[in-house]
């Protein structure tokens, strides 16, 4: 699929199309490439390091659950907890032992890591697998909508989960003493505004710190609840799916609905997919196996044992319950720290999928900074920053309490799950040609246990599950009214687009004055003429000695080596096509894409170049099928997008706008 970041604000970009022939490499014995296979063969020397960055970016989020998974299910504070009896117990435990089996080993590390697109994962990479098609009725424009809600609600997790994360950590003050209560929210939003506040700075600094922190922090989780196991062995008699199956039978309905509290513990399976193109699929997988899931499998049985043991007391919150007095300011300084790195790994996801968004013209251009030399994926992004920031501090402020909070979490995070299962299924079909009797029934069972957990989470929507729909609902609607927005736009002015070929003998029969230096028109559509280049000819009567038509496209795929990435066709009359193409994951800069035309026997002298961008004034008054208020959000939004000028990387001092009026 190819698409083109928008040049000048609305431009619409060419078609979708499928990936290059070999875009994807070489594919296993299940239909999908190992993830960063050549990166992974380095052996146990640099599986090690591997393994440790990613249990700090990537397990943080799942890692912090314990905080407040087990107590959201007993605590009188939680809307739907039950009665901590030892069949409640056993039967909660049962449930969250075989959820993280079912849905984070087995789903999502067994299987939905292996469709990565060139090693990257995340569900718009996962969308970018599935192979376009010119028969109507095929059911992607569906597809894609989903994908982009799913997308959307990822959002509202970003959201929710430092708020919740860090409130959980800072409220085991209160179990130290009561007179610390009030200051557990203040706290908290210090915390927060620190975390965001340092973001400008990058993560390659901070980063170095994450991996160890994590891995303290698991071997904590370790440790506390090996010493309940200890103490009462008994516990382990939950693993049995029988206890699972005898709480929903003595429950009933109230017991369907504490899926809404057990969804907790498995709260970060989506965010390891996305992580997966940083580290390959094979220290994410090991890490999973020998270190986070044993400590969190390790640690909810020692709540557990510890609810068997002392109900009344350890049912306000489990996890604390295990710490010994003289331990409880170091796991609480600890439990933020851990919390701190999970809110990282959130917000950097938050930044990573909005670039991917861009990209592929589904959301408006925005400010993106490097923050390494070195690493590609470390990036800033100042206006989701801000957004994320102001949210999680009016959740805080609002919510006062991790249990409030957590009646808000689950519905978005369940909601993406089962996206990705849909998107899933269509991959194995599509794309790897699975069967269906192979497909369908793999599918069908991680579906039902998503909707499961889902329908359960539904019952919250009142209680404060309607934060991360309206989070969702708002940013769908931007990505749609943008997308839509640009592809009406591109009919608008398609009038105004010439055939460059005309354009060319109207320059041989006109002979226009040249002047010296290199003018570079930016191009939505590389086989036709800009309608800036036709505005400038027409205005000033005249063209430069050498004229590039430069055209930005982007892959679907997440990164393009320079070397491939310019393509240079000479025209004629001193006017050359030149396409750059570039991955998702990826930021254009036109300038070193100039420097790069060298060589292809294209000399540009950067000091002489200028550059000529479009600046439409959108006027809503067209034929378009597109509403009223959409079309006013559309102009909204065009209006205060980044400038292609920073987006593109042009030096601002030479660049020249010429404006012009679309009705669309």
């Amino acid at each position: 699929m190819t698409t083109s970041p928008q040049p000048a604000p609305g431009a619409e970009p060419p078609a979708p199309s499928p990936p290059a022939e070999g875009a994807r490499g070489a594919k296993d014995a299940h239909g999908a490439k190992d993830a960063h296979g050549a990166k992974d063969a380095h052996g146990t020397k640099k599986m090690w390091p591997l393994m440790l960055a990613a249990l700090g970016v990537v397990y943080g989020d799942i890692g912090t659950s314990p905080l407040y998974a087990m107590k959201e299910c007993f605590s009188p504070a939680s809307p739907h907890h039950v009665a901590p009896t030892p069949e409640n117990v056993l039967g909660v435990l049962s449930l969250m032992f075989w959820s993280l089996m079912m849905v984070v080993t087995v789903k999502y590390v067994t299987f939905i890591t292996r469709a990565d697109n060139e090693g990257a994962g995340g569900i718009l990479a996962l969308l970018a697998l599935v192979p376009s098609s010119d028969r109507k009725g095929d059911g992607r424009g569906l597809l894609v909508l989903l994908v982009l809600f799913g997308a959307a609600l990822l959002y509202g997790d970003g959201v929710i989960t430092p708020a919740i994360s860090v409130l959980s950590a800072v409220e085991g003050l209160e179990v130290a003493t009561s007179t610390l209560k009030p200051a557990v929210v203040p706290i908290t939003c210090a915390v927060l505004l620190a975390v965001f506040l340092v973001q400008k700075r990058g993560t390659a600094g901070v980063g170095t710190i994450f991996g160890p922190v994590t891995l303290v922090w698991f071997l904590a989780l370790t440790l506390l609840g090996a010493k309940e196991i200890l103490h009462s062995p008994g516990v382990l008699r939950a693993v049995s799916p029988t206890y699972a199956v005898s709480f929903f039978a003595h429950n009933e309905l109230h017991g369907f609905l504490i899926l809404g509290a057990v969804v907790l513990c498995i709260t970060g399976g989506e965010a390891l997919y996305a992580d997966m193109g940083h580290f390959g699929r094979r220290p994410i997988k090991y890490t999973w196996y020998t270190i986070v899931w044993p400590g969190l499998l390790i640690n909810y049985f020692g709540q557990g044992a510890k609810l068997l043991e002392d109900p009344a007391t350890a049912a306000a919150n489990p996890f604390y319950a295990l710490v010994p007095s003289w331990a409880l300011y170091p796991t609480v300084a600890i439990a933020t720290a851990a919390t701190v790195v999970a809110s990282q790994a959130l917000i950097s996801g938050a930044f990573s999928l909005t670039q991917q968004a861009v990209q592929l013209g589904y959301f408006p251009r925005v400010t993106v900074v490097h923050t390494s030399k070195d690493e590609a994926g470390q990036i800033y992004v100042p206006e989701v920053n801000s957004g994320l920031l102001i949210s999680c501090l009016v959740l805080v402020l609002t919510f006062q309490n991790s249990s409030a909070l957590a009646a808000a979490y689950g519905i978005a995070v369940t909601g993406t799950m089962g996206i990705t299962t849909v998107v899933y299924c269509v991959v194995t079909r599509r794309t790897w040609g699975w069967p269906a009797w192979k497909s369908l029934p793999l599918a069908g069972l991680f579906l039902v246990i998503d909707l499961a957990f889902f329908a359960a989470n539904s019952a919250k929507f009142f209680h404060g599950g309607w934060v991360p729909i309206v989070m969702g609902a708002a940013t769908f609607t931007v990505m749609t009214t943008w997308k839509t927005g640009r592809k009406h736009l591109a009919a608008a002015i398609k009038s105004a687009i010439l055939p460059l070929d005309m354009f060319l003998e109207d320059v041989r029969r006109m002979k226009p004055h040249r002047v010296r230096g290199t003018a570079v028109f930016m191009a939505s559509n590389p086989e036709g003429t800009p309608p800036i280049l036709l505005h400038h000819v027409k205005h000033n009567q005249v063209l430069h000695e050498q004229v590039v038509l430069l055209s930005i496209q982007v892959l679907n795929v997440p990164e393009v080596p320079a070397d491939r990435r310019t393509t240079v066709i000479p025209r004629g009359e001193g006017i050359y096509q030149v396409t750059a193409c570039y991955g998702f994951m990826q930021t254009p800069n036109a300038p070193s894409v100039l420097e790069g035309c060298k060589r292809h026997g294209l000399t540009i002298d950067l000091a002489r170049t200028s550059y000529y961008l479009g600046r439409e004034t959108l006027l809503t008054t067209g034929s378009s099928k597109m509403s009223r208020w959409r079309k006013a959000l559309f102009a909204f939004i065009s209006r205060n997008a980044r400038p292609a000028t920073a987006y593109f990387g042009l030096p601002p001092n030479r660049v020249v706008e010429l404006g012009m009026q679309v009705n669309f």
